[in-house]
């Protein structure tokens, strides 16, 4: 009896079916082995902190170790570039933030698209920023202070944690929207900023409010406003930018978590899930009210749109 070759659409209808169990059983199969989560910043900061809390509940409950690495520089550029181009398996992870989204707009030629290269799993928790000057600024709310910069314009400097940083953009759009003009001093970090900051050499910033609240109270600094929709609950007394004049002002230091693009959503909605039980474990929830952090959890398609 003669054999019969297989047609080539026989042959394509049996790899096909051959990838599809095997992506089938990837995804019941998840996870087998560690997780990474990329923090695209230095260990110890406003966002590693809060990611190590989460991934320490997360492992528990993936019952697989989640391992936190530090790939800081270039403007969190370098550490989202490795998640972007790793393979999309969910055990490469991003930690995003607000950087993120500024890149795509910062950078005008990028190795990865800092948008469209990765899949959103949750927006994890933001925080607001507070409108801080050095006492000796003759500027005791936000009216004072545009009166100022308007009578001296150029002539007020603010301190950020660097060129294209959240705290720069924060104060670049308040003074696009009050339309008075300052002088950006950017500095390689936050520390060296709130030094010279508190130091009065440079007299105001917008960082984050829970590192400016001891300062606040200790007499250091003089709040002026905040940059959320609405008042700190670290802060009531102090008034948003929106309340102050500035109707529409609304700005978050936020971090989420990312995958690559063509991660599996079946995987996708698995990390979702995990990761949402895991910010509702006491020891997370207390670390974020500590350190000031609203925690949102967001479902990857409201975290796609925000």
């Amino acid at each position: 009896m003669p054999v019969v070759a297989p047609s080539r659409s026989f042959a394509a209808l049996a790899a096909g079916l051959a990838f599809a169990l095997g992506a089938v059983a990837q995804v019941q199969d998840y996870p087998n082995r560690p997780i990474r989560v990329v923090v695209p910043f230095s260990a110890g900061g406003a966002v590693d902190g809060p990611m190590r809390a989460i991934a320490q509940e997360l492992g528990k409950r993936l019952k697989q170790q989640v391992i936190i690495e530090n790939r800081p520089g270039a403007g969190a550029t370098i550490g989202s570039e490795i998640v972007a181009k790793s393979p999309p398996d969910g055990y490469t992870l991003l930690l995003a933030s607000q950087t993120n989204a500024i890149s795509a707009t910062l950078y005008s030629r990028l190795a990865f698209n800092p948008i469209d290269d990765f899949a959103p799993i949750s927006l994890l928790g933001r925080e607001p920023g507070v409108l801080v000057v050095h006492p000796s600024l003759p500027a005791r709310n936000v009216a004072e202070l545009v009166a100022l910069a308007k009578a001296k314009p150029g002539e007020l400097n603010y301190a950020s944690s660097g060129n294209g940083s959240g705290q720069h953009l924060f104060m670049a759009m308040f003074a696009s929207m009050a339309n008075i003009k300052l002088t950006h001093v950017p500095y390689k970090g936050s520390g060296q900023a709130t030094t010279d900051l508190i130091g009065g050499t440079v007299p105001m910033s917008i960082p984050g409010t829970q590192a400016m609240v001891k300062h606040i109270k200790d007499g250091k600094l003089r709040p002026l406003a905040t940059t959320g929709v609405k008042r700190s609950p670290q802060l009531p007394d102090v008034p948003t930018l929106a309340e102050s004049g500035l109707p529409g002002y609304s700005a978050y230091v936020w971090m989420g978590l990312l995958a690559p693009k063509g991660t599996p959503p079946a995987i996708v909605e698995r990390l979702h899930r995990e990761v949402t039980a895991a910010m509702a474990a006491p020891e997370v929830k207390t670390f974020f009210t500590e350190a000031g952090i609203e925690a949102v959890g967001s479902t990857p398609a409201e975290f796609d749109a925000y």
